[in-house]
């Protein structure tokens, strides 16, 4: 008898502590997107934003816009050809108003 009453206890316990934990990982998410999300993405588009012109200023002469000697160029090409095909796509990319007007609103 005593080892049931331990057992309903025991999976009640378990049952509650399962749900405090999903709570706790619900309002962490949600002041997360509060107060973090929106710099968090703010912060990534400009991270990329430098990566491409990081990438235009070195190997611009590859889409037709030489400004570095290309002797510089292809000593950090080995580092660069990875994400080569990703970086041409997004330059060559045409954008439209809601491109540029996306980050401001």
């Amino acid at each position: 008898m005593r080892s049931k009453s331990t057992g309903v206890g025991a999976s009640l316990l378990s049952y509650f502590s399962g749900n405090l934990r999903k709570i706790r990982r619900v309002l962490r998410e949600f002041l997360y997107g509060m107060t973090v999300r929106e710099m968090e993405v703010e912060l990534k588009k400009d991270r990329g934003d430098i990566g491409n012109l990081f990438m235009l200023i070195v190997f611009g002469d590859l889409v037709g816009l030489p400004i570095l000697p290309p002797y510089y160029a292809m000593r950090l090409l080995p580092y660069i050809v990875p994400s080569y095909r990703t970086w041409r796509r997004n330059i060559l990319r045409e954008k439209d108003i809601t491109d540029i007007l996306s980050g401001d609103v």
